[in-house]
């Protein structure tokens, strides 16, 4: 949410970044509301002062004709709590759907056509054969199962087999060591929330068509661990002293992906289950910049590790989300795609979800000082970033080599090659269609 004092004072600042983000509003109409209630809100109070000092005057002189008034005034107050109170819940719901007021450094633009490379690292591989997608990988050195996943769960789900069960684990456990080293705290948050937890962290008329929804529950399975993260302080006032928080929080995430159809139907690029150990930092106002450059440097430098070649794009006002003041998203190369796509994200929320859920910080023992800057940024969403290893570090031979980071964290594997059975059943696939030919070309000669 943002700041109201933007609304009263300056709302020719929320007028351009509507405009800039491509939203039509009609910002008039709450500006209206907001003054009069401002105006209700006054003449109840005036009128509860008057009524104050009118019981006084009954207390010491027992006048009727006070005693009318009295009761006259009390039915206007009545009165006016229920406008103000109607008024303040319709104001506070408009307010919610306001989005973010965009850093000057956001490109202006429609979708992500418009977002900008700001630069690009590693070397794009260059193969003598034709590299194959991931999920030909997996079926080729017996990895997963996709087939099997989609008899029990449906579509967007699958089995992991293998070595890349270990490397999902792999990459969880290295993200949790490289950032834990860089000072942030381990978590492993609940994978389920109330709905006004939720809502303080995110816009639910945008972001609910993708969540699952708890049958007869007021419970929603996290898309995210950056969601029960934030809101565990939710009404708490943080110690300036210990600013800023960091938070490494580990989980499972579940999306329905709805709107995405027809898009990674194959695979596990794009799916309904997967792991995510996501970055909080809780920050003062004045240090979020900074902090959003350092937090960017070290997503480089996780991925450098991984030797996944990618580029850093910087979202356009059209693409970018509601709660965001800035994105920067990481985007691998998928050699069978021949292009870059998203892995990890990075985004500066500014004070919006700290607003929204009642967070502040302050010295112990004294009034609140300030709210909070929140920060979050996907350290490794393990699914995608096992797509761009497979593709990018597949052999010639059929074998994928493991990059050199994770290889301490799965038990000294430095290279996925097919398993015997597999060989050995190809190799009798082989010889049967050899002696197929062989008998046609017989059947021909003759």
């Amino acid at each position: 949410m943002i700041d109201i004092r933007l609304l009263r004072e300056k709302p020719e600042i929320i007028k351009k970044n509507l405009r800039k983000r491509g939203m039509k509003y009609n910002l008039e109409d709450l500006i209206k509301k907001d003054k009069e209630w401002r105006e209700k809100l006054k003449k109840m109070e005036k009128l509860r002062h008057e009524k104050n000092i009118i019981t006084d005057e009954i207390a010491r002189t027992k006048k009727k004709v006070a005693i009318m008034k009295v009761k006259k005034i009390s039915k206007q107050i009545k009165s006016l709590e229920e406008d103000v109170d109607k008024l303040r819940c319709e104001i506070d719901t408009e307010m919610m759907k306001l989005p973010n007021i965009l850093h000057n450094s956001v490109p202006k633009g429609k979708d992500d056509e418009d977002n900008t490379t700001l630069r690009k690292w590693g070397n794009v591989p260059k193969f003598n054969f034709k590299p194959l997608g991931h999920e030909q990988i997996m079926e080729k050195l017996n990895l997963g199962s996709i087939e099997h996943a989609a008899k029990i769960s449906g579509s967007r789900f699958f089995f992991l087999k293998n070595e890349l069960t270990m490397m999902d684990f792999a990459l969880m456990i290295f993200a949790i060591d490289f950032f834990t080293k860089k000072g942030y705290e381990l978590l492993h948050p609940p994978m389920m929330m109330r709905r006004k937890a939720l809502e303080g962290v995110v816009d639910l008329t945008e972001f609910e068509h993708t969540m699952y929804k708890i049958e007869d529950e007021d419970l929603y399975l996290i898309a995210t661990a950056e969601h029960p993260t934030i809101s565990m302080h939710m009404g708490d006032v943080l110690s300036e002293k210990k600013l800023p928080l960091k938070y490494a929080a580990w989980s499972s995430c579940f999306r329905k992906e709805a709107g995405s159809h027809g898009k990674d139907t194959k695979g596990i690029f794009r799916t309904h289950q997967f792991n995510k150990v996501e970055l909080i930092v809780f920050s003062k106002p004045e240090d979020s910049w900074k902090i959003f450059d350092q937090m960017l440097k070290d997503k480089e430098e996780f991925f450098r590790k991984l030797k996944i070649p990618y580029r850093l794009v910087n979202l356009c006002s059209g693409d970018i989300g509601g709660k965001s003041a800035k994105s920067v998203d990481l985007e691998a190369w998928l050699p069978a795609q021949k292009k870059y796509r998203e892995l990890t994200s990075l985004s500066n929320c500014t004070d919006y979800q700290a607003r929204r859920l009642g967070i502040r910080y302050g010295i112990q023992g004294k009034k609140p000082t300030g709210i909070p800057h929140i920060l979050n940024n996907t350290a490794v969403a393990t699914g995608r970033a096992m797509v761009a290893i497979l593709e990018n570090n597949q052999q010639k031979d059929g074998s994928v080599k493991i990059p050199d980071a994770l290889v301490p964290f799965m038990g000294g594997l430095t290279k996925i090659i097919q398993h015997p059975e597999i060989i050995e059943k190809e190799e009798k696939i082989k010889k049967k269609l050899i002696r197929k030919m062989k008998a046609e070309k017989k059947k021909e000669e003759k």
